[in-house]
């Protein structure tokens, strides 16, 4: 006890001298936080001399940011009107009617709004007697950290499950980098006639796209994978 007694006291001790010699020393001045000198011109630049805006070819973010809607996928000849039409008003999908098409609607909405949700762009279409298509460009605002790259990541993470996915890994859509499309297993219940869907996800820029396809017989590879390329065209 008395080792222990002694060296606490001369832990303390020497604490009190170095905070006494530092007390009494001058302080030191800290480093200047503008820095002067840095290169934007006194005036404006004459007209002349301005440059150029980038071309609408090159620049993407002219495109997308008009109407979101001229660059959906056109609707196939003969096409009726779907019931997925219902939650889309004049082409545009609320966000809260985006997320009543996930199991955690909840989730979805705060996830969404808190990473920059911007808007989306929908169309919906049938074809035949009960083949039901829509399409949905969900758009962030450029330059978040969150947004179009962490949904479109969220989407894929699942999609191999089979409880809430497709249960397969899906197959790339040619061009479009980490995009693929995917067929369900059938879903049968007593009663129902049974249930098919296909389903495409990829990502340009700051637009996720979201294709899916239901209809009471089986879906091709080819049916999706066309359509999820014809959209990717577009943008």
């Amino acid at each position: 006890m008395l080792i222990a007694a002694a060296a606490l006291l001369g832990i303390t001790g020497g604490a009190a001298v170095g905070y006494g010699i530092q007390a009494e020393r001058a302080p030191t001045p800290l480093a200047a936080l503008s820095q002067p000198g840095l290169g934007y011109p006194a005036k404006p630049l004459p007209a002349d001399k301005v440059p150029a805006p980038l071309p609408v070819a090159q620049d993407r973010q002219v495109k997308t940011d008009g109407d979101l809607r001229k660059l959906l996928v056109d609707r196939p000849k003969g096409a009726k009107r779907s019931v997925l039409e219902l939650g889309i008003d004049d082409g545009w999908t609320p966000l809260d009617t985006y997320a009543r098409d996930f199991d955690s609607e909840d989730y979805m909405f705060e996830t969404m709004a808190e990473g920059d949700f911007r808007r989306v762009a929908s169309a919906a279409w049938r074809q035949g007697q009960y083949r039901d298509t829509a399409v949905n460009l969900v758009q962030f605002r450029s330059g978040s950290q969150l947004g179009a790259s962490d949904h479109f990541d969220g989407q894929m993470d699942y999609m191999p499950f089979d409880k809430d996915g497709a249960g397969n890994e899906g197959d790339p859509i040619k061009g479009s980098g980490k995009g693929r499309y995917f067929l369900f297993e059938v879903e049968r219940k007593a009663g129902y006639m049974p249930s098919y869907r296909a389903r495409a996800l990829a990502l340009r820029g700051d637009i996720m796209l979201d294709i899916n396809i239901f209809d009471t017989t089986p879906i091709s590879k080819k049916d999706i994978r066309e359509l999820a390329e014809r959209q990717l065209e577009r943008l």
